[in-house]
């Protein structure tokens, strides 16, 4: 389990999370019903095959959310609608009215629902109680509140908030390419997007482009500032920063995957477990780097 976007939430790291497991069952998916669109729960980390609904190393907890959505497309509810419509009119000689046409949709969506579809879905995340953090596996907000939203309903009280920076992150990620000296470990990639800071202003994305040269050094003069930056942290982990916060493009890179390959393992419980563990741990040291450079603000208590 390597997760590809990280988007973060503080909470305070005073947090007692000892029910946690018995949240969790209370809150398991449950297959979505036949007049439901969708379904919310927690499923086990270690997939389909697992029993339990979280894995913990040292500090950090692994919880995975799954989800079943019934895909009922509206253009097909709507032709189905539009035929019926017409034969009623045809034999009735008369149009129907809105009131009408509403309650006939109504039932057309009942009577399809349970021949729809279902889409199975699952979203990862990491709870780092020493720091308080969650990361999410996606660079969708919405995506990462809604797993918020699932914790908290296991554990009945969840005050975690969106990261917040005591400094402007698109002043600190344009000053790193300028020439401002970076964090120590951290060091600039080949991708950045600038902006110009007036409304419906130019957007310059760059990729595979060395980020301290004459051409963006001009863009840069001329006023733009940089909104995503890729950097790499000790040769162990790339990834690309945007203002908002977000991680994406998240990788380990071969100095920290090395360190799975040098240890054996006889199955994939194993294998997952100590992935789980490199995990956790890079995303320590770059959260611990990333909070000092961009003065992150804790969660109160």
């Amino acid at each position: 389990m390597f997760f590809r976007n990280l988007t973060l939430f503080r909470f305070p790291s005073a947090l007692d999370v000892s029910d946690l497991d018995a949240g969790l069952a209370e809150c398991a998916l449950k297959p979505v019903g036949p007049l439901e669109l969708s379904s919310r729960g927690f499923v086990s980390p270690f997939g389909r095959d697992g029993e339990v609904l979280s894995h913990r190393v040292g500090e950090t907890v692994w919880l995975a959310v799954g989800g079943e959505d019934r895909l009922l497309p509206a253009s097909v509810v709507n032709d189905l609608l539009a035929r019926r419509v017409e034969e009623i009119e045809r034999k009735e000689g008369r149009r129907l009215g809105g009131r009408a046409r509403k309650r006939l949709k109504e039932d057309l969506v009942t009577e399809l629902m349970p021949r729809a579809f279902i889409r199975p879905s699952r979203v990862d995340a990491l709870l780092d109680l020493g720091h308080g953090v969650v990361a999410v596996d996606t660079s969708s907000r919405k995506v990462g509140e809604s797993v918020v939203s699932e914790i908290r309903r296991a554990l009945g009280s969840f005050p975690a908030l969106p990261l917040n920076a005591e400094v402007a992150p698109r002043a600190v990620l344009t000053g790193w390419v300028a020439g401002d000296p970076l964090p120590e470990g951290l060091a600039l990639g080949d991708e950045c997007e600038l902006r110009d800071p007036a409304d419906k202003g130019a957007v310059v994305k760059c990729q595979r482009h060395e980020l301290q040269s004459e051409e963006i050094g001009k863009h840069l003069e001329s006023g733009k500032q940089v909104t995503r930056l890729a950097l790499t942290l000790d040769d162990h982990v790339s990834f690309v920063l945007g203002e908002d916060l977000v991680i994406r493009k998240f990788k380990l890179l071969d100095g920290a995957v090395d360190q799975l390959e040098s240890t054996e393992r006889e199955d994939l419980r194993a294998e997952l477990d100590a992935r789980c563990a490199l995990m956790a741990g890079e995303l320590k040291r770059l959260f611990g780097v990333l909070e000092r450079a961009l003065k992150l603000s804790k969660a109160e208590s």
